[in-house]
Order: structure tokens, then sequence, then C-alpha cells
């Protein structure tokens, strides 16, 4: 099936939009892919409102109203498919509470475009015991096969929150035991995007360049309050670490950017305790791998190989969408899009709805 994934995350600077052909099992093509940045106006209104639930805020018509436009743009940008995997737009998590809220109606949207929508990912994989996130590892398991990988290999994403798959490309099923282990390791580019903006009026430190001035923080004062030993699978909220936050806010600006920077580095370094062995590489996507500071601060921390996912010829920007065009193929023919080794789930979970 050809299928357009959807993906806005919680750094919020846009949508990405990507073409998949895929069976659901294997990947077979990637096509075009397509990124719409929000305008200064739009991101604001999706910050002012994170934390928000369903029917708590009135506020929220006006956010629901970028997304939905955005989103349907993106999936006409890009040529025609048979599905549209439509994730929404994460504005709370709690997934100690069982609850989780991604803005966007999926119904609405298979009305304005005239096919099936996939969406509201991850209610069912809540409801069956798990974290409802993170809900890539399935495709990184089929992504590590694609690229012909036969060593265990780690796909770190840093995002706005960071989170790492570790996947032995060797076994089959990506919801057999021993295929994958999946966690969120700790805040990725979400602080840091805060906190320039804050400073600068640019919501990225480009490059790293003032945490690289600032240089690594080498020893942290541990603000995680357990989380780094809590065993997985386990996620986080976008606006978790706060007390990691407020920190850098009384620090001058190349200092707070340096401070973050560290923080998300040793945040990774302490994920390793939980990884069934050391992965023979680590491939990087998301923005944060466009950040070179942080990139040569990881391969000194990790003491291993570090690469961008473009290193295995596939694209950093464009694998979480991607990874929702993959997976809406997956609901649509009945297959497990998390298991308890992704998400803690009781057992694998076909999560998803489909409006037509």
């Amino acid at each position: 099936m050809q299928a357009i994934g959807l993906m806005s995350g919680t750094s919020m600077d846009g949508v990405d939009a990507a073409w998949v052909e895929t069976d659901g099992h294997v990947i077979s093509q990637f096509g075009q892919g397509h990124f719409a940045a929000y305008s200064a106006e739009e991101r604001a209104v999706l910050v002012a409102a994170q934390g928000s639930w369903p029917r708590v805020s009135n506020a929220l018509a006006a956010t629901a109203d970028i997304v939905q436009r955005r989103h349907i743009a993106a999936v006409r940008a890009l040529p025609a498919a048979q599905v549209v995997g439509f994730h929404g737009q994460t504005l709370a998590h709690d997934p100690d509470g069982g609850r989780t809220h991604q803005l966007g109606d999926g119904r609405a949207m298979a009305d304005a475009l005239g096919v099936p929508v996939v969406w509201d990912f991850r209610s069912a994989d809540m409801q069956a015991g798990g974290q409802g996130a993170p809900l890539a590892p399935f495709f990184h398991h089929a992504c590590a096969r694609w690229a012909g990988l036969s060593e265990p290999v780690a796909f770190l994403n840093l995002g706005g929150v960071g989170n790492v798959t570790w996947v032995d490309p060797n076994i089959e099923q990506p919801q057999a035991a021993g295929a994958l282990l999946a966690f969120d390791t700790g805040p990725a580019n979400a602080l840091l995007d805060d906190f320039m903006q804050d400073r600068t009026g640019v919501p990225q430190d480009a490059g790293g360049l003032a945490a690289a001035r600032g240089g690594l923080v080498a020893d942290h004062v541990d603000f995680a309050d357990g989380y780094f030993d809590v065993i997985p699978p386990k996620s986080l909220d976008r606006n978790g670490f706060q007390a990691v936050a407020a920190a850098a806010r009384e620090m001058p600006t190349d200092q707070g950017a340096a401070f973050l920077t560290s923080f998300t580095v040793h945040s990774v370094a302490r994920a390793v305790q939980h990884l069934p062995r050391r992965p023979s590489r680590w491939l990087v996507c998301g923005g944060g791998r466009h950040n070179a500071t942080i990139m040569a601060w990881l391969a000194d921390a990790l003491g291993g190989q570090v690469d961008p996912v473009e290193a295995v010829g596939l694209d950093g920007d464009m694998l979480e969408a991607q990874a929702f065009a993959y997976l809406a193929v997956r609901v649509l023919k009945g297959l497990p899009t998390s298991a308890p080794d992704t998400t803690g789930c009781a057992a694998p979970v076909c999560g998803g709805r489909i409006s037509a």
C-alpha cells in the first residue's frame, strides 16, 4: 500500500509528511517528503496550549484549526496515497495516569482528504497498560532490516524528548521477545529550544554553537528524581525535568545552553545501563542530529560509533512521519504496533482508530 504519514513533534517546529510504500512488514519504497514550518505566531499558539487536556480549555479551538489546516495541506503537497497516518499534536502525556492527548480529528481529516485516516495511535496501548510511547520502534525494526544491518543497533531520536530503540534485526517479527527495547531517555531539544527562544528569540541553538562556547558540563547534579534508574519501558511528557529548565534559567546564555545540552547527553549515557547489550552503532534521527556539539559530546560519552541515520540511507528529518505511514498500514491489516518491550503494554497491541 501507498501511505502518507504525518508528524508534528514536541519541538513544534512544523509538520512533516512522508510517502512510504509497505505491506506493513517490509518497506518496499521510500517516496517524497514534505516539511511545512509553523509561523512564529502559530508556534506560539501551540506552545501556549501545551499541558491542555480535552474539554479543559476553550482556547483549543484556534489550536485545533492550526493543526488540522496545516496537516491537510501537508498531505496535499505529496503524491496520492491509499491511507494517511495522522499522529496529531501532543499537548499532554501522563502515562502514570493512563491518559494522553494528541490534538487532531482524524474523522475530519478523512472527510477533507477523501482517503482513510488512521489516528489516535496511543490510546489502545495505554488501555492495555502501556505507556503509549514511544511508537516508532516497530518502524525502526523495519528500517534496520531494510538497511541490511546484521548486528544490534540503537536508533536515538532527538526531537523534543529523547528516545532510544535497541533493535536486533536478526529477529524477524518486531513483537517477538528480544527483537526490541524502547524507552524515553530524557529531554532532547524541548528544554533547550524553550531556553533559546526566551534568551535570543530563536527557538534553537543552531549548530550547538552556544553550548560549544559554554563547554561540556561533566558533573551533573541529578535532577532526574530517579527516572534514569527506572526499568523501561518508560516515557516522558515534553514538560518533564522542569528543575533542569529552572537551573538553566539562572545561568548566562552560553552556560545555560551547555548545561541543557550536557544533560541530554548525560540522559542518553545513563540509558545504556538498560540496553540488553551495547549496540554496534548509534543512529541518530530528529533535529538533534543537526547539532554538531551534541553529536560530538554523544560520541565521547557513548564510546562507540555515533552517526546520523543518513549513514545507512535513511532520512532523519522524515523518519517519524514515515513511521506513522508504516504504522497506518499495520493498523489497517490488524498487525501489532506496540509490544511489552516497547511500551510496557500487557501483550502486543494494534493501536489506532480508522476513519474512512
